[in-house]
């Protein structure tokens, strides 16, 4: 079982550029950030894999950027020229095995606030 916590959100004005933290108990080499805005769904918003792969999603793209520290067990989401539609709680998420399609662990969420 691997236990995640975010930290690093808050208030910030547009244009902003804060970085999110992820502390993991465990290596695990699929990880993610979803964020969930008030009454919509939970989105992918970036992944990243062992092998370095990654992916964002579209409104994100050329704005954030995932990264790791496999030596801290520790992901990150920097997050530049923040909108006010990018406001929602950001959360971390790992799977088991990579061969797995769903995330399996997931922190409690840092909110993000952009006005």
């Amino acid at each position: 079982h691997v236990q995640l916590v975010e930290s690093g959100g808050g208030s910030v004005q547009a244009g902003g550029s804060p970085r999110l933290s992820c502390a993991a108990s465990g290596y695990s080499a699929c990880m993610a950030w979803f964020h969930q805005a008030p009454g919509k769904e939970r989105e992918g918003v970036a992944t990243i894999d062992g092998n370095g792969r990654i992916s964002y999603r579209d409104s994100v793209k050329g704005r954030f950027t995932i990264s790791r520290d496999n030596a801290k067990n520790t992901l990150y989401l920097q997050m530049n020229s923040l909108k006010p539609e990018d406001t929602a709680m950001y959360y971390c998420a790992a799977r088991i095995s990579c061969s797995y399609i769903t995330y399996n662990y997931w922190g409690q969420g840092t909110q993000v606030t952009v006005s």
